[in-house]
């Protein structure tokens, strides 16, 4: 196994180490605190995340899975309203300052997760579909993301629309689109493209999380343990209302399963980027907290599957 697989594979673990190594030694990711440069190399590392999305996506998939635009549909009309609610639910409830409210709020309103593709392939669910449903949520992003934020998080601060629409074109369709297109042209490089974008993009994310974690590291010590059960409490109630809602559209086992992991996944890698771009650091804190936690679940639930799915095929075949 090469080193661009081993990181994508491992990205769970890399996740937690580096958060709890931020937590405990934070100067170690606060290179460019407080500078405008810091903010553009964090915007810039995010781009990659959605550069290295454009590069491995399968157009063949995509366009097999696009022939069924109702269950696209359905997928992408419970991400934007579900988690955003969530998101709000939890902020409002939990009577948390304004700014770290409002880090919830831009949780659930952003589009679901790259990394839930992965976790899709490795739970033996539909990868065309969650594909399908991140690269459509994605690019709807940039019109539904600040609106959503403006609407509900207007409850908590002052929130304006085209600044955080640009931030997003700027770092994620653009750089989707330009993946998609570099990917025409990679040729017999393809297949090592495939292995190093996502690992790219699996580095940039741990990076700007533990940033977060960082910069926030008192912040945790004072409203850890309410933000942290909030975030556990948004994420399974993600995954458990995916699930209930797929089954009510009538979706097949595999449909069902992806549903359930890109509702309660969120691209948190975003909401922590837009944080730090437009608001206070705090604000970056439930993104950051989220990124890590939806990975670890997903990643161990991804892991239980497989090991069930496999248990039952060797049941299967000596009873045959």
């Amino acid at each position: 196994m090469g080193i661009p697989r081993l990181i994508t594979n491992n990205l769970a673990p890399l996740t937690l180490i580096a958060a709890i190594w931020a937590y405990f030694q934070p100067a170690a990711f606060l290179i460019f605190d407080g500078s405008i440069l810091g903010i553009k190399v964090f915007l810039a590392l995010f781009a990659i995340t959605m550069f290295a999305l454009g590069i491995v996506l399968q157009p063949t998939e995509l366009k097999e899975t696009l022939r069924h635009p109702g269950q696209i549909g359905l997928g992408v009309l419970t991400q934007y309203t579900v988690m955003p609610l969530l998101g709000f639910a939890a902020a409002w409830l939990g009577n948390l300052p304004p700014e770290l409210a409002l880090g919830f709020v831009i949780v659930g309103c952003a589009p679901g997760a790259m990394a839930s593709n992965v976790i899709v392939y490795l739970a033996g669910g539909a990868v065309a579909f969650s594909i399908a449903l991140t690269t459509v949520a994605t690019i709807l992003s940039p019109l539904l993301t600040p609106a959503l934020v403006q609407w509900l998080g207007g409850a908590f601060l002052p929130i304006e629309f085209w600044p955080l629409m640009k931030t997003i074109l700027l770092t994620v369709l653009l750089p989707l689109l330009l993946g998609m297109l570099v990917r025409r042209f990679l040729g017999g490089t393809l297949q090592q493209a495939g292995q190093i974008a996502p690992a790219a993009a699996a580095i940039a994310i741990v990076i700007i999380c533990s940033f977060a974690v960082a910069k926030n590291q008192a912040r945790i010590a004072e409203v850890g343990i309410l933000v942290i059960l909030l975030v556990i409490l948004v994420n399974a109630l993600g995954y458990l209302v995916g699930w209930l809602l797929a089954r009510w559209y009538g979706f097949d086992a595999r449909h069902q399963l992806t549903l359930a992991i890109e509702i309660g996944m969120q691209n948190a890698g975003l909401g922590v980027a837009l944080a730090l771009a437009h608001f206070s650091p705090i604000t970056a804190l439930p993104g950051a907290l989220f990124a890590v936690w939806c990975i670890l679940t997903a990643a161990g639930a991804s892991a239980w599957l497989r090991r069930n799915t496999a248990v039952n095929n060797t049941n299967e075949r000596g009873s045959a």
